[in-house]
């Protein structure tokens, strides 16, 4: 998902490599490295480090800024990465195409600790190819004070009194889908006559637009050059700290569900390492540790009670009940997709 980073970078630039097979240890046997595929800013540095101590082992960190950058790396050939994180509905059509690996529960016993009711709306209810690792809840941001007579709804980005002080997401389906679901309808129709009212209503509000972007909204936000932005929740609470005038909300009308998920690609040379990495990562006090550092919810039961109460109690993190009931996961639209490929390159080609 499109999304972390920018906040943190400089907190993990140790660990931003480029893959590599071995790293050396001294003059004895090269440690393994764990090569993972990941979004920026996306795990606690000091976990890393920490699993790294107890399994004798380099983990190597690369980053992508869309699911769709990852897929096409791989399609066109990429290798050497051991783990990967995409979103559910790319973890679906990858698993479709026989790019990833079944994962070996045998090794996996942490998953005991993985959220049931996640579950019950998850791609790979099995865990059969992939583990969920974050959940993201998608929203707006916006300047309190700066920003006057807030409505808890999509249609804030048609606010003319706005205009180029706002921003959304350079992300066809997380755009559209904003659209869709201020509309009332699925984001994951297929049904032409819905995707042409969401196009004309984007049509309309990208009149108020400073740009479609997916990383600079931050910076821009916390340093007021934008007032209200399309925005993941994660990285608004973590611009929080640089800016508390900063707000967030989930509209009414509801929003995206995303989840990042944990496989292992068919050609990983470290796959029980991998394995290993997962099982760290579902470690209850592991999920809650990076869930506090990170502001991203780990879909791990039994790490919510070691959460500190302003994250359990955070709307934005937890959805309410009656937001989580309208909301929806991205999913595989198969050739569907091309209908939305076609809005997409209308949009962003109008001016």
């Amino acid at each position: 998902m499109r999304k972390k980073g920018g906040v943190l970078r400089a907190a993990v630039g140790a660990v931003l490599l480029v893959p590599i097979l071995l790293a050396p240890a001294g003059c004895g046997k090269p440690k393994p490295v764990l090569s993972v595929y990941t979004w920026s800013d996306y795990i606690k540095p000091e976990l890393v480090r920490r699993f790294e101590r107890e399994h004798a082992c380099r983990v190597v960190l690369d980053t992508f800024e869309s699911n769709e950058a990852m897929y096409a790396k791989l399609k066109a050939g990429a290798s050497g990465y051991d783990l990967l994180m995409p979103s559910s509905y790319m973890v679906s059509l990858m698993h479709n195409q026989g790019l990833l690996r079944r994962l070996d529960r045998s090794l996996l016993p942490n998953l005991i600790h993985v959220d049931p009711d996640y579950l019950e709306i998850a791609a790979d209810a099995e865990m059969d190819h992939s583990v969920p690792y974050m959940i993201t809840n998608t929203g707006i941001a916006y300047l309190e004070g700066r920003v006057k007579d807030v409505v808890p709804s999509w249609r804030m980005f048609g606010r003319t009194d706005l205009r180029g002080r706002m921003t959304m997401f350079n992300d066809m389906r997380e755009t559209i889908g904003a659209a869709l679901k201020c509309l009332g309808h699925s984001i994951n129709t297929t049904n032409e006559a819905e995707l042409a009212e969401a196009e004309a209503l984007l049509l309309e509000w990208k009149k108020n637009l400073a740009k479609f972007e997916n990383e600079q909204y931050k910076i821009g936000l916390a340093s007021c050059e934008f007032l209200l932005v399309h925005a993941y929740n994660g990285d608004i609470f973590q611009v929080r700290k640089e800016n508390p005038d900063v707000r967030f909300f989930v509209p009414e009308e509801g929003t995206i569900i995303s989840c990042d998920d944990l496989a292992i690609p068919a050609d990983a040379r470290e796959v029980a390492l991998a394995h290993a990495f997962i099982n760290f990562l579902h470690d209850p006090a592991v999920a809650a540790e990076n869930t506090e550092f990170i502001y991203y919810l780990c879909p791990n039961k039994d790490s919510y009670p070691l959460l500190p109460v302003e994250i359990r109690d955070n709307p934005g993190i937890f959805l309410k009940p009656e937001i989580q009931a309208k909301s929806e996961m991205i999913a595989d639209i198969g050739a569907a997709n091309a209908l939305y490929v076609k809005v997409w390159d209308r949009l962003k080609s109008a001016r």
